[in-house]
C-alpha cells in the first residue's frame, strides 16, 4: 500500500498506536487501586486536588516511592476521565471525577476497586494472548487453555481468588441493586423467592429488606458456595445445581448468571426455571444486554468489551445477548410473556412469565 500523509491517514496511524498501547489503561487503573489512590484523595469527602507527591505521602506514609512515576500514571488516567487534572504555579494536581469516585471504599470497605483487581489476576492475564484460539476452536475457552481447567473450578480451588471475586461482586452489586429498585417493581406480589446463583445472599437480603411481603427467600448456589454464606434473617441457603433442578417458588431471580453459558445451556436453565414456577410465576433475569447496532458510545463499548471478556474467561460460546435473543431463548423454554426494564446503560431486567 502506498504511503500517504493525508489527514485521514495520520489520524488512522494515531488510532492504531492508541489501540496497540491500550493495555496501559487497565494496568494503570490496577496500579492506582493497589495503591489506594482514590481513598487517599477522597479522605472523608474532601476530594481536594493533590500533587503526586502529596498522594504518595498518604499511600506510603513511611516515605519512599517515586512521585514522578505516579504522576505519569495519574496524568494518563486523567485523559480517560478517572481523575481531573489541575495545573497551577507550575504544578499538576489531581482530584477524583465521578468515575474515580467509584473506586472510593464505602463504610464496608468495598468499591469498584475489587472488580478492577479481579479482572487482572495472573490466571486471567494468562488467557488474553490466546483470544485468537476462541476463533480457531471454540470448544475450549482461552482461560482453560492457559490454566488447564475452567474458571469456575479454578476459582473454587484458589481461596484468595474466590474471596476477591466475592468482594468484587459485593462492590458492584450494591449500587446495581439500588438502581434496580428504582426501575423495577415486580417483587411486590411475591411471597416465595429463589435467587439462583446468589453466592453469599447479599442481593436476596437487600430484596427482602425492600419487600417485606416476601415471606421466604432461598439462596440457591453450589453446595461449596452456600456452605460459606452468612446467616441472613428470612433466608435459607440451599446447595444444588441449576442444571439439575431449581427450588420451587413464586418467582425466580438471577443476576449475571445467564451470560456465561451457551444457548443450549441457557435453554436448559430456563426450562428448569419454568418447571419450578407455578402458573403465573415469573423468572426475573438481570443481564447486560447488547444494543442491536454498534457505535462508539461508552455503553456499546462496555457491552462489547464485556462480551469478549466472557468469551475469553468463562465460555468461548458464552456471550452477551440482545433482548430479542433472550426473548427467543425464553420462548424455547415455554415462557410466553416478556417485559424488559432498563436498570442503567448496561443492564436490563428481563421478566418472563409462565
Amino acid at each position: 500500500m502506498a504511503e500517504t500523509n493525508t489527514e485521514a491517514q495520520k489520524q488512522a496511524r494515531l488510532a492504531i498506536l492508541e489501540l496497540a498501547n491500550m493495555i496501559s489503561i487497565p494496568m494503570s487503573l490496577h496500579a492506582v487501586v493497589r495503591l489506594n489512590v482514590a481513598d487517599a484523595i477522597w479522605e472523608g469527602g474532601a476530594n481536594a486536588p493533590l500533587s503526586a507527591a502529596q498522594i504518595l505521602a498518604r499511600v506510603v506514609p513511611g516515605g519512599g516511592g517515586d512521585a514522578e512515576n505516579l504522576q505519569r500514571v495519574l496524568r494518563m488516567l486523567a485523559s480517560y476521565g478517572v481523575f481531573e487534572e489541575h495545573i497551577g504555579d507550575g504544578e499538576r494536581k489531581y482530584s477524583l471525577t465521578n468515575v474515580g469516585k467509584t473506586l472510593v471504599s464505602d463504610e464496608n470497605g468495598v468499591s469498584y476497586g475489587a472488580y478492577v483487581l479481579q479482572h487482572h489476576q495472573d490466571a486471567l492475564m494468562r488467557a488474553w494472548p490466546l483470544v485468537h484460539e476462541a476463533v480457531l476452536d471454540p470448544s475450549k475457552e482461552p482461560f482453560e487453555r492457559a490454566n488447564g481447567e475452567g474458571a469456575y473450578d479454578y476459582y473454587l480451588k484458589k481461596p484468595e481468588m474466590n474471596e476477591l471475586m466475592l468482594k468484587a461482586m459485593a462492590g458492584v452489586s450494591v449500587p446495581f441493586m439500588k438502581a434496580l429498585f428504582e426501575s423495577y417493581h415486580g417483587f411486590q406480589n411475591v411471597e416465595k423467592l429463589v435467587d439462583v446463583g446468589g453466592s453469599g445472599g447479599d442481593c436476596l437480603r437487600m430484596i427482602l429488606q425492600k419487600y417485606p411481603n416476601i415471606k421466604q427467600g432461598f439462596n440457591f448456589d453450589l453446595p461449596e458456595v452456600v456452605a460459606k454464606a452468612p446467616q441472613i434473617p428470612g433466608v435459607t441457603h440451599v446447595g444444588g445445581d441449576m442444571f439439575k433442578y431449581i427450588p420451587q417458588a413464586d418467582a425466580i431471580f438471577m443476576k449475571w448468571v445467564l451470560t456465561t453459558w451457551t444457548d443450549e445451556e441457557i435453554k436448559h436453565i430456563m426450562l428448569n426455571c419454568y418447571k419450578a414456577l407455578p402458573a403465573g410465576g415469573k423468572l426475573i433475569a438481570c443481564e447486560p444486554v447488547l444494543p442491536e447496532t454498534s457505535d462508539d458510545s461508552h455503553r456499546t463499548r462496555a457491552s462489547l468489551a464485556g462480551d469478549i471478556f466472557v468469551m475469553t474467561i468463562y465460555r468461548a460460546k458464552g456471550k452477551h445477548r440482545t433482548e430479542e435473543q433472550f426473548r427467543q431463548l425464553a420462548i424455547s423454554a415455554g415462557f410466553n410473556l416478556f417485559k424488559s426494564f432498563h436498570v442503567d446503560y448496561f443492564h436490563i431486567v428481563l421478566e418472563f412469565q409462565k
